[in-house]
């Protein structure tokens, strides 16, 4: 895995809203097939980051390399044909109520003109196979547990046989076992088909069940504070911040 060129290269990156800068100077790769995990408290910058990396938002300073493209300088119509090339889990599913889950899932294609019926037919049932969806076609997402939303969102976001994964929060608001579900599946698919995961969350069991590398983002230093292992990070680092959110405990 270290051996190949990354996958994504984030250069001298500033990010924020306005005038207000969150992340200045970040500077990280991730590699192709790992798993890759944004991690560090509330309000430190991490979906934005996510939000950077995928492009939908722009900066003047800094780039954001995506197998040798800058998406930070390229037109809207560029950005467009880079973006089939990676798939997007938000933290809500961002499935739409008024359509089934075969159209939700189906809605990248739609661009495609052209494509044989039987063709899409066939791939959504695949995909939502994969997802341990199967049958679920035609239900609506208010049908849906919100596990089930979270599949059906990956399944959509693997439908164009993405070789980039991008995740933001996807245990957020499931019960301990759905979550469970959640990261095997993620596992599964990187390990069966090479996926490289990029993976913004804080939840430990998680970060410990699947990443091969982290980065660590702090709100004060409004940059990274820790990268690697976090196996390793939760053992030898010598930073109490980086160790105490390792290694945190709960008073009850």
């Amino acid at each position: 895995m270290s051996e190949r060129p990354p996958v994504i290269t984030v250069e001298g990156l500033v990010a924020g809203y306005g005038d207000h800068v969150i992340l200045e100077n970040v500077n990280f790769e991730v590699r192709p097939g790992e798993i890759f995990i944004i991690l560090g408290g509330s309000g430190c910058g991490k979906s934005t980051l996510l939000k950077y990396m995928i492009g939908l938002y722009r900066t003047s300073i800094g780039r954001v390399v995506i197998d040798g493209t800058d998406i930070m300088s390229v037109d809207d119509e560029a950005l467009k044909k880079i973006r089939t090339g990676f798939g997007v889990l938000f933290q809500s599913g961002a499935l739409i109520g008024s359509m089934t889950l075969a159209e939700n899932v189906s809605l990248p294609l739609l661009e495609f003109k052209g494509l044989s019926p039987v063709f899409v037919e066939l791939l959504i049932k695949m995909k939502l196979g994969m997802v341990n969806l199967a049958g679920y076609d035609h239900h609506y997402p208010s049908e849906l547990s919100g596990g089930m939303k979270k599949r059906a969102g990956l399944a959509r976001a693997m439908i164009m046989d993405p070789t980039i994964l991008f995740f933001d929060e996807p245990s957020a608001g499931l019960d301990p076992v759905t979550s469970a579900e959640i990261y095997d599946m993620i596992k599964s698919i990187n390990e069966n088909l090479g996926t490289t995961m990029v993976i913004v969350t804080h939840d430990l069991d998680l970060i410990f069940g699947i990443a091969h590398r982290i980065i660590m983002l702090d709100k004060e230093e409004k940059g990274i504070i820790a990268e690697g292992d976090p196996r390793k990070l939760q053992k030898h680092s010598k930073d109490p911040r980086v160790f105490n959110f390792f290694n945190r405990t709960f008073k009850e």
